[in-house]
């Protein structure tokens, strides 16, 4: 830990430093942007339009979800659970969480397009976006996503 760094519980009895917590949901925010980025250069380097944009992003944003999650849900916040029905509850919620958090990263994402129409100020836009949808969704996911068994906070 880093002087004046302190311990926080992380889920399930978990601690870790506030440095180290920033860090890894940082790197994973980064995982799942190159994932999501990744994915819409795939769908995109099929040809360009109104309709295969928005299907990158559609894509991008699926595929970066679903990455997020994982780490999250492992590295973040230490939830253990395993069932079926913990999983589509969590995923659920998780998702339902990211609707704002996607709407900020689309419209930057977007206005960054049409201000700019190149791909360098797209991504630009997407990573601000994801950057500040991450943010805000951290704090959403920790309140009521990955609660305690008994449905406290983590």
């Amino acid at each position: 830990m880093l002087p004046g760094d302190f311990g926080l519980c992380i889920g399930w009895g978990s601690f870790v430093s506030l440095t180290t917590l920033v860090f890894r949901y940082a790197a994973f925010a980064v995982i799942a942007t190159i994932a999501n980025l990744g994915m819409q250069r795939l769908v995109l380097a099929g040809g360009v339009g109104t309709g295969r944009f928005l299907t990158a992003i559609a894509a991008g944003t699926l595929v970066g979800l679903v990455v997020k999650y994982l780490l999250d849900k492992r590295w973040i916040f230490h939830d253990m659970s395993t069932s079926v029905a913990a999983h589509g509850r969590q995923f659920t919620l998780y998702s339902m969480m990211g609707l704002a958090t996607t709407a900020i990263f689309w419209g930057l994402e977007t206005a960054f397009w049409l201000v700019w129409n190149t791909e360098v100020m797209r991504e630009i836009g997407a990573v601000i976006g994801l950057s500040i949808g991450y943010i805000v969704k951290y704090k959403l996911d920790r309140r009521f996503v990955f609660t305690g068994i008994d449905g406290t906070e983590t």
